[in-house]
């Protein structure tokens, strides 16, 4: 579902950036008033967590890959306006550093998977798992449909933005100058392949961390068990700790997404767009090297090989969790900060 420079026309991509910044500023005006000090590094490992899940690539029947994103399980813990800037920040440093994803489609992408997702999993989930007087099983199975939902949702909407490209943009005799295939093929070829494989991965990865989080730390999920009379204590850091060692298991565990080693659908380059159609979209091939990642689809210079790209992947998600986390801390920092600067006013 990252959307690559070139797919999208100016009509598409300059509209939804600009639908994007009220969703933006909305989200750190809702965070800010929120958000508390202790809560930062939560918000740093959602998005750490959303950039690691995503370098999962899963291989489908076609030749495609897909992955999971994380995007149900943070709103679902931190809430749809908070899951909106962890996985905007995931997005951001995956096409600047990684060229996962066009810098011309950050807002399409962001719009995707930060704002589609986080906010239909949230309300599904609240509408199907019953508040404290469900019991854990519940939770983690309206978490894993709230999951599989909001996966499809977001791939319908990326692929409605691929698909209207030719209609709204083209040359005098039709040719297409973006993205080249029209709605009839792009919500077929997306919505199966994430209806049938990657929406599960989806519900299998949000289900079962929010059915543990229910046992470990209900108090992530908003619950509070009908046999407290007093608020639980605040533990020590056990569950949150085992929240990072997981995070750098995934870390270790990176390139298993080296296995797919197709190309998710629209995510083409030019030169296969053009083997495959007997030509390249003008517009396309114009804008679709627009940006010159540091680490293209995190490879390391000098890194080569088997060995070099398990090397180079894993290298690659340790910094993406590092500037990502540190990108998302520090800007939690900053709303914690004003938030305590207006309430002493």
């Amino acid at each position: 579902m990252h959307i690559p420079d070139g797919y999208l026309g100016p009509q598409t991509y300059v509209t939804m950036y600009g639908v994007m910044t009220p969703f933006w500023i909305a989200a750190a005006r809702k965070v800010r008033k929120t958000l508390k000090a202790r809560q930062a590094p939560l918000l740093a490992l959602g998005a750490v967590f959303s950039f690691v899940i995503m370098m999962f690539n899963v291989p489908a029947p076609g030749g495609s890959t897909g992955h999971a994103v994380g995007g149900a399980l943070i709103a679902i813990v931190l809430g749809p306006w908070a899951a909106m800037l962890s996985i905007s920040a995931a997005l951001v440093v995956q096409a600047l550093l990684f060229g996962d994803g066009g810098i011309t489609a950050i807002g399409a992408n962001c719009f995707n998977m930060a704002v589609v997702m986080p906010f239909t999993a949230f309300a599904i989930y609240r509408l199907l798992s019953g508040g404290d007087a469900a019991n854990d099983k519940r939770r983690a199975l309206a978490a894993g449909l709230a999951g599989y939902v909001s996966l499809n949702l977001a791939a319908l909407a990326t692929a409605v933005e691929f698909g209207i490209q030719p209609a709204i943009a083209h040359t005098a005799n039709g040719t297409p100058l973006y993205a080249p295939y029209p709605l009839g093929v792009a919500v077929p070829a997306m919505m199966i392949e994430h209806a049938l494989i990657f929406g599960f991965i989806e519900a299998a990865v949000t289900g079962l961390v929010v059915g543990w989080l229910a046992k470990a730390e209900p108090s992530l999920l908003g619950i509070r068990r009908a046999a407290e009379t007093t608020p639980a204590p605040v533990r020590a850091k056990s569950p949150a700790r085992a929240l990072w060692y997981g995070l750098g298991a995934l870390v270790i565990l990176s390139p298993i997404g080296l296995i797919a080693s197709g190309t998710a659908w629209g995510e083409w380059a030019a030169d296969e767009i053009g083997d495959t159609l007997g030509f390249i979209p003008a517009g396309l091939e114009k804008i679709g090297g627009l940006w010159n990642a540091v680490f293209p689809d995190y490879t390391i210079p000098g890194l080569s090989g088997t060995a070099g790209a398990i090397a180079a992947y894993i290298i690659s998600a340790a910094i993406g969790v590092a500037v990502t986390g540190a990108a998302i801390f520090a800007l939690s920092k900053l709303l914690v900060g004003r938030n305590t600067n207006t309430a002493s006013e």
